[in-house]
């Protein structure tokens, strides 16, 4: 089986100093191996092309320790699709302006309510990024003390990176 870490080393060593960043690398037990790479200026094909080049070469360089059933992997370089959700910070950078969805736990379950804890979808404009928290600012409808009806209003949400379950662009059609 072909080894993640050196895979990984390999992979930050040949990004190192061009602005890409590892998202996800995914070694399965068939020797499928899967590279996601970004950067806040998008992702030039050509360059996963040569990533990719350049991982054969090391793959099979290294291939003296390795049993012939280990070489036969299968290699994907490529982006991050548009629909997955955001891993890293750089990811929430890029899309900041932009439209997204977020899936966030409204309240904590204790151990007294387990049952407590529920998920709500929101959707808005990503307004800031910082190091430990970001901020989407969402369209709702929220009640006016002296008014019948409810309005709809800008209020801003700002979590830490690890509260909601997802965050990803809202794609709309």
């Amino acid at each position: 089986m072909i080894d993640k870490q050196q895979l990984q080393a390999w992979i930050e060593e040949y990004l190192n100093g061009t602005g890409y960043e590892l998202i996800t690398l995914g070694v399965s037990a068939a020797n499928d191996i899967l590279v996601e790479v970004d950067r806040l200026a998008g992702v030039d094909v050509d360059f996963c092309a040569e990533l990719n080049r350049y991982l054969v070469e090391k793959i099979e360089n290294s291939a003296a320790g390795l049993q012939p059933s280990d070489l036969d992997y299968s290699l994907e370089v490529g982006s991050v699709s548009l629909t997955d959700p955001f891993k890293t910070k750089m990811q929430f950078e890029k899309n900041l302006g932009h439209d997204v969805e977020v899936l966030a736990v409204e309240s904590q379950p204790s151990k007294d309510r387990p049952a407590d804890a529920k998920t709500v979808k929101f959707r808005g404009q990503l307004v800031s990024v910082d190091e430990e928290t970001f901020s989407v600012d969402c369209e709702e409808k929220v009640a006016v003390e002296g008014k019948k009806r409810k309005e709809t209003r800008i209020v801003t949400h700002t979590w830490r990176y690890d509260e909601p379950k997802y965050v990803k662009y809202d794609l709309k059609f």
